[in-house]
């Protein structure tokens, strides 16, 4: 964390980025504007010197709010969770812990695997034996195949409100429709995600609504 200089709440993302597809769903929670600056991971803005600047890892999101300069995701939200009482994280340790482990198995299994600079170095090395879209579907379904079974027919991925494990789930599943995954064997996951789709918030995040 760097203190940053500017007031305004800006968010350095790019459109596709579950992480910052997250961010967004918790600032849209937390009823804040921003300004969002886009990084275009594609073309490699995330490893030139600016960037590196904010953020020392060359990834996004980076949110500049509060004068501080934040950055991971998940510290993000739970700052915002503690910033702005969203109630993203239960006061009960052991549901706290039940809520992190949901977000953590999205946000630490599912997710690195299917980092594109992690599917494309795979990929790249694999002799053309392994493919984007068959390593993304591969990983994408054993990942939320494990979520399944961690879910208890909940509202929500845990209990009847919106939880940082929700906030995770969504950019998922954006992912797992966009590279063509079945998901018909996860049908407490699409329940849970059909019916935050539809909250304000979570639409005005979407990658689309986002502008691009």
């Amino acid at each position: 964390m760097t203190t940053a200089r500017s007031t305004t709440t800006r968010l350095y993302d790019y459109w596709r980025s579950s992480a910052s597809y997250r961010v967004r769903i918790a600032l849209g929670l937390a009823g804040l504007d921003w300004e969002a600056i886009p990084i275009d991971l594609v073309a490699g803005a995330q490893r030139e010197q600016h960037h590196v600047e904010r953020n020392p890892q060359g990834l996004v999101p980076v949110v500049e709010l509060d004068g501080l300069r934040l950055t991971q995701s998940l510290a993000i939200i739970e700052y915002l969770d503690e910033t702005r009482m969203l109630g993203l994280l239960p006061e009960n340790p052991a549901s706290k812990a039940r809520v992190r482990a949901l977000s953590y198995a999205i946000a630490m299994e599912i997710h690195p695997i299917c980092n594109l600079r992690v599917a494309k170095f795979a990929t790249a090395h694999s002799a053309g034996s392994i493919d984007m879209k068959a390593w993304m579907q591969h990983f994408i379904a054993a990942g939320l195949a494990d979520f399944e079974a961690m879910l208890n027919g909940e509202p929500y991925c845990f209990g009847a409100s919106v939880t940082m494990a929700d906030i995770c789930l969504v950019p998922q599943v954006y992912n797992a429709t966009r590279w063509e995954v079945d998901m018909t064997p996860f049908p407490r996951t699409r329940t849970i995600a059909d019916r935050l789709e539809r909250l304000p918030a979570f639409q005005g995040a979407r990658p689309e609504t986002a502008g691009h």
